[in-house]
């Protein structure tokens, strides 16, 4: 797969430092049941790196020494994470948010079968890819089948209360089908609101739209096709300062299956660890008594991914 690491590290993106940590977003490993054109983990069947019990026990460690809001869970598919239960469960325990970054289609997946019934009894935060509410195009960007299996999913999770009790949230995430900026979070949250509705009786609670990151999967295929200068010219036509204020790497803390910390999930792809003292690569076990209010943030081409338009963070846009 060509690589766009080498084009993304020489910036001249703003500097910006970290204000204190709210979301300890940890990637439990990159296998997945799909490989979505879209994917900036290049995450996928084949994929063998997994999250280990020991490092699993550190960031348990790590939300019992800081106080952390929220726990966002991501891969790949977490929930094929052996330890996925434990983890949610202890951490739930502390009172903390948990957010399961779901591809939908695992809850449809052999052995996963009470994994729908499972989130919903610890009140997990459900964060769910689908691009579109369309079966042609989510099936261009995920693959054949996929889309019928999400309204399954989701149909299953309404059936659990999601989307309808106050305690059951549910999110849906949109990304955009090729080189373009997402459109308004508003307007289309409303469509998608409507068409679920009235097509299939679903119902959920907000969209978040996110834009693609010229990295992993969807940078190679920019490369391939020769769209990766004119994307990036999109990307920084549109960048926006008032955005720096509220992008996620400010208070989010990205954590690689090994345990090792970055500035975000983008920069874990990119092999950008975050630096701290002086060191070139920091691990989650070091972090336990020292805060990071202030450091500065790993920068590259790829950030105006973030700031362009109405802003783009794993909570969606950032003027919305």
């Amino acid at each position: 797969m060509l690589d766009t690491r080498p084009l993304l590290l020489k910036t001249d993106f703003p500097e910006i430092s970290r204000s204190p940590l709210e979301t300890l977003q940890v990637n439990l490993g990159y296998k997945c049941n799909l490989s979505c054109t879209h994917c900036h983990v290049n995450a996928g069947p084949t994929r063998t790196e997994m999250m280990d019990e020991k490092v699993i026990n550190q960031v348990l460690e790590f939300i019992n020494n800081w106080p952390v809001k929220v726990l966002d869970l991501t891969g790949g598919a977490p929930e094929m994470n052996p330890h996925f239960k434990r983890l949610v469960k202890q951490a739930r325990a502390t009172g903390m948010e948990v957010i399961d970054r779901c591809n939908l289609t695992i809850l449809q997946e052999p052995g996963f079968a009470d994994m729908a019934e499972f989130l919903a009894s610890e009140e997990v935060v459900i964060t769910a890819s689908l691009p579109c509410y369309s079966e042609q195009n989510v099936e261009k960007q995920r693959g054949k089948g996929v889309f019928w299996e999400s309204i399954a999913a989701l149909q299953e999770l309404n059936k659990l209360g999601y989307g309808k009790d106050p305690a059951l949230q549910l999110n849906l995430v949109y990304n955009p089908d090729g080189i373009n900026l997402p459109p308004s979070q508003i307007e289309l949250e409303s469509d998608y609101k409507s068409e679920l509705l009235d097509q299939h009786g679903i119902v959920f609670n907000q969209l978040f739209t996110i834009t693609n990151m010229p990295i992993s999967r969807f940078g190679g295929m920019l490369l391939s096709k020769g769209l990766y200068h004119q994307y990036m010219e999109i990307l920084r036509d549109s960048y926006k300062e008032e955005n720096l204020n509220t992008v996620m790497c400010r208070s989010l803390l990205s954590v690689d299956y090994r345990g090792f910390v970055y500035d975000c999930d983008f920069n874990q792809m990119l092999k950008l660890p975050l630096a701290v003292n002086g060191k070139s690569k920091t691990h989650l076990s070091e972090l336990m008594q020292q805060s990071l209010d202030g450091n500065p943030v790993m920068t590259g081409e790829h950030c105006f991914g973030c700031t362009a338009g109405q802003g783009s963070s794993c909570g969606g846009a950032l003027d919305a």
